[in-house]
């Protein structure tokens, strides 16, 4: 219970040094869209939910698959075959995960997101999406180094790829609080992405190498999200390009 009570308040440090600046500076609330609506937000959920389900098929699957790690079944109220009770934890996880994990995520991105990351391309910070997830990977290191969060057996291999797949889920997750102008769908995202790789596929696996090949700091993840980055990050630049086309025929 202690544990737990840390890791929420430490969630929630990001956000609540984003409110208490902004009450200082006075900046107000207006930037985030705290209000739930829109087209383009709605347009998002399917994304959200199944973003973590694709990730953790790939890079999960071919973990499995190939023997480098066990798939082994999570413990659960929950009494069937092995696949029939992954299948159950994961829709769970996706709607009822989720949710509850709104608490925890609401904290950390009102912060990054909700204010880091739109000061960061104010200031004309080069690289912002880049900078902000360098600094949002950083901040976690502490706990990685202490052995108490996807440490696995070699420390610094762990930082590494932690750094790529923060900062990979980060183009991904600033990319949508920028394009729908809320902070919603990151906050959304990022709950969903804890309840369905956290609370499923880290939990259905097991074995001596599981840390090394899957999990936040492991390479199948690492190189999954770095993909996953680099094509939604091909996207937003061809849109852009078509985008000043238009506006140059017109």
């Amino acid at each position: 219970m202690q544990i737990e009570l840390f890791i929420l308040l430490l969630m929630w440090a990001p956000g609540l040094s984003s409110i208490f600046t902004r009450l200082l500076l006075r900046e107000g609330l207006a930037d985030i869209s705290l209000r739930i609506k829109g087209p383009q937000i709605r347009k998002t959920l399917p994304f959200i939910l199944l973003f973590p389900v694709a990730i953790g098929i790939v890079a999960y699957g071919i973990a499995w698959a190939a023997g480098l790690v066990q798939f082994v079944t999570p413990d659960s109220f929950i009494k069937a075959s092995p696949i029939v009770t992954f299948a159950a934890l994961l829709v769970m996880q996706m709607v009822v995960g989720t949710l509850v994990g709104l608490i925890g995520s609401a904290g950390e991105e009102l912060g990054w997101r909700g204010y880091m990351l739109t000061r960061l391309i104010d200031a004309r910070v080069p690289y912002p999406m880049l900078t902000s997830g360098i600094i949002w990977g950083l901040w976690h290191l502490p706990v990685i180094l202490a052995g108490n969060y996807y440490s696995g057996p070699y420390p610094a291999l762990s930082v590494l790829l932690f750094m790529i797949t923060i900062t990979s889920f980060s183009f991904i997750i600033g990319g949508l609080r920028l394009a729908t102008g809320s902070v919603w769908p990151a906050i959304f995202l990022h709950a969903s992405w804890n309840a369905v790789i956290q609370d499923v596929f880290d939990a259905s696996s097991g074995g001596k190498n599981a840390l090394l090949w899957t999990g936040e700091s492991g390479i199948l993840v690492a190189l999954a999200l770095l993909a996953a980055a680099w094509i939604v990050s091909r996207r937003a630049v061809d849109a852009e390009r078509m985008q000043r086309k238009g506006q140059l025929r017109a």
